[in-house]
């Protein structure tokens, strides 16, 4: 025989369209964006980890100063056991300043995937990089002028050797804005190639290692280093252990997978909490329908069961329903949160269980946990005990006693707010994690442009100059400098610090050095806690060389990982003849140094492709963030001030019976949760801001660089104002449903 309380489930839902709507609609958007997320995590990972073989990425990279005899690069490959190929590269500049690195069709390594469109065919044809593309508006079938030549593009595609668009290997941020890679033809190359060319080569092992990032491959490729520096002057080598281009988008690409997965988590905690207040106050209502199933021979499992059933079935239905938009409509979405940052080759939609446990088991794991342990709390009473709605355990003799000289309405708050504080908990843990996504989301433009402008306010010089021989100038604002980068140790995660010496009494670096001791820049000092006095070691990432720094002040330098010395001390330090130097500071571009000897011309535009570029490739998260912030406080507030009308509905009958007006019973309901409301928006800032200081800094720590977490105060003041505007949004709804109580509600369970 069917289980006659199976038939209630249905009723129930449908007696609770509204709270099961809402809830339905919002767990079916939060699993679609998560599920889309790992789906178009896990399809790009994927492609990335296949291309190195199906584009046969290269092993490592160099550049030399001149062009080799032919000699040369066999016996290089012979000694060394690898096979070198060509891929030199040009690099004219763009209508707009920026600079797009030019290359002939690759077809033995590095090979170009075509996007769309084709590769250039004819003289006057180029086929660019996708993101490159997109970043300066450009369409198949436009014309660029590069290098004074105007080519139309008539194919877009990616280079797996850049899949992230680093111009130099040392720089902090990628910038797919001022820097991009293109194909032409041979002919067109050859004419670029007349006044700028660069000597690159690239190798394959002939056995790779086991591990293309591990040490194994740094240690041959140091030992590769050494060998073609006896044979050809190196400008530029760049292991595939090491080059940022090739690696910085894989490990990036699922990094981000544990905090979708905490704030999923986090969100159904705060669903289940939801589904069990709400239950807890139908079990109120159902205290005589309970009592008599007991009483009728029901088990308490049986009941617990039932109660679970409703809130199971609706998280289930919208787990599925997400998964399927999660896997068409979210996937793409997701997947161009990457897309607008990396570079990478075409891919396929994978199907990954994963995503699967992760939407739809563990919620349903955690949703059932939780109301379990309510429900199962709940209904250990005796069946006479539900029978006379005697659900309190422990009764209080006396209520609590208000001063007398409080007028009545705020004691009568006063009581529903002591009468429903379990409510009011979970309202405020609702909206101190919405705090945390909303400050989250808004701070990240604000902190950016931040960024930006201190960092042009700061600039050591408006031209960094770094040469790839020692040449004089004659410009008489320019000035000699040294820069090398050393590695930090001591943890797991090392990242690269650079070493600046400036020449005494420096027109540009306006602050004298205490003898041997080092000056720090702030944004060093602000990510690793150090200051004056402390003692730093850095290394060499190739020689494992130690080198020790005293730290003798800090040097307001915001957007780079720097440590300043003398010149004196660095050539002794790094075993540099007294004159030697690597570039010039200058408050102006120097025009008499050959551009073949430049090897990186730092401007305004680098030092700010950082917050440039995080902008652009994160700007659509940050929205999304936006929304579910917004979206569980309306949630969470609506949810939690129905169940406590409902809960007391009998007093507000009683109060519409006793003559009160609407305003008035307004006033003692919606006012008091509006209090509450706003008590816990600004209760919640504080520790908002502590939260997300901590967050930021734990995250800050497992990347390169540094940005630091200075919230602005009108961060505060709009996350403030949307939380209240979400609530002043449910006031609306919920005064419908106060009104909608009938006089007649009074007069039900009156013992």
């Amino acid at each position: 025989m069917r289980n006659p309380l199976s038939r209630r489930i249905w009723r129930e839902i449908k007696g609770e369209t509204g709270k099961y709507l809402v809830i339905f609609i919002f767990m079916v958007a939060l699993i679609a964006v998560a599920s889309g997320f790992f789906v178009a995590d896990v399809s790009l990972k994927k492609a990335y980890d296949e291309s190195f073989e199906k584009y046969n990425i290269e092993d490592g990279n160099f550049e030399l100063m001149q062009k080799p005899d032919k000699q040369v690069l066999e016996e290089i490959e012979n000694e060394n056991e690898l096979k070198l190929y060509e891929n030199t590269y040009s690099m004219p500049e763009s209508v707009g300043g920026s600079h797009i690195r030019m290359f002939t069709e690759r077809k033995d390594v590095n090979k170009v995937c075509v996007l769309d469109g084709d590769l250039p065919e004819a003289d006057n044809e180029t086929a660019l990089d996708r993101l490159y593309m997109n970043s300066n508006d450009l369409k198949i079938g436009d014309s660029i002028e590069v290098g004074g030549k105007e080519l139309e593009i008539v194919g877009t595609v990616a280079l797996p050797d850049y899949s992230a668009l680093y111009e130099n290997n040392t720089d902090f941020m990628f910038d797919t804005e001022k820097f991009g890679v293109g194909i032409v033809t041979q002919k067109t190359f050859d004419e670029f190639a007349e006044v700028n060319v660069h000597y690159s080569y690239s190798w394959k092992y002939d056995s790779a290692p086991s591990d293309r990032t591990g040490k194994e491959a740094v240690d041959r490729a140091t030992d590769l280093s050494k060998a073609i520096s006896q044979k050809a002057q190196l400008s530029d080598f760049i292991p595939g252990a090491l080059n940022a281009a090739i690696n910085f988008s894989g490990n990036d690409i699922g990094h981000d997978k544990i905090m979708m997965m905490v704030m999923l988590y986090m969100l159904i905690v705060i669903i289940a909490f939801i589904f069990a207040v709400t239950t807890g106050n139908t079990i109120v209502k159902d205290a005589n329908v309970i009592g008599t199933l007991r009483a009728s021979g029901y088990t308490k499992g049986e009941l617990v069961r039932h109660y679970m059933a409703a809130p199971l079935i609706v998280l289930l239905i919208a787990s599925v329903i997400g998964n399927v938009l999660g896997y068409t409509v979210f996937k793409e979405f997701m997947a161009a949160a990457y897309l607008g940052s990396y570079s990478l080759v075409s891919y396929k939609t994978v199907w990954n269980p994963e995503a699967f446990i992760y939407t739809t088991i563990i919620p349903l794991i955690l949703l059932a946990l939780i109301n379990f342990i309510m429900l199962a709390h709940k209904l250990s009473l005796t069946p006479l005990q539900f029978l006379r709605r005697d659900l309190k355990r422990h009764q209080r003799k006396k209520a609590f006693k208000l001063n007398t000289k409080i007028g009545i309405m705020k004691r009568y708050r006063l009581r529903v707010i002591f009468q429903n504080i379990p409510g009011y908990i979970t309202i405020f843990a609702g909206i101190f994690f919405s705090s945390v996504i909303l400050l989250f989301s808004l701070l990240f433009n604000p902190l950016l442009d931040q960024l930006s402008e201190d960092t042009v306010n700061n600039m050591i010089a408006a031209h960094q100059y770094v040469l790839k021989a020692p040449v004089p100038t004659q410009n008489e604002k320019a000035e000699r400098y040294s820069v090398t980068s050393l590695e930090t140790t001591g943890r797991d995660f090392t990242e690269e610090i650079s070493v600046y010496g400036f020449v005494p009494s420096s027109r540009y670096f306006l602050t004298e050095f205490d003898g041997d001791k080092a000056i720090i820049s702030s944004a060093y000092a602000d990510k690793y806690g150090l200051d004056e006095g402390d003692k730093i070691t850095l290394k060499d990432k190739y020689t494992e060389k130690e080198y020790d720094f005293e730290i003798g002040g800090i040097y307001t330098y915001p957007s780079t990982l720097a440590v300043f010395t003398s010149m004196d001390n660095f050539n002794e330090m790094f075993d540099k003849e007294p004159e030697s130097f690597t570039g010039y500071l200058c408050s102006e571009e120097i025009d008499d140094i050959d551009e073949h000897l430049i090897a990186t011309h730092v401007t305004k535009d680098d030092l700010t492709k950082t917050s440039r570029q995080l902008k652009r490739s994160m700007g659509n998260m940050m929205t999304v963030f936006l929304a579910i912030g917004v979206a569980v406080i309306v949630l969470v507030v609506f949810m939690l001030s129905k169940v406590i009308i409902e809960k007391n509905s009998q007093s507000i009958s009683m109060t519409k019976i006793l003559g009160y007006s609407k305003g008035e019973i307004n006033g003692i309901y919606i006012h008091t949760t509006t209090i509450v409301t706003l008590a816990s928006i600004l209760l919640s800032l504080p520790i908002t801001a502590f939260a997300i200081d901590l967050i930021w800094r734990v995250m800050m720590m497992e990347y390169s660089g540094w940005i630091s977490p200075d919230i602005p105060f009108t961060a505060y003041i709009t996350t403030a104002a949307l939380a209240a505007a979400s609530y002043l949004v449910t006031t609306f709804f919920l005064k419908i449903r106060l009104n909608r109580i009938p006089l007649d509600e009074a007069l039900k369970n009156v013992e």
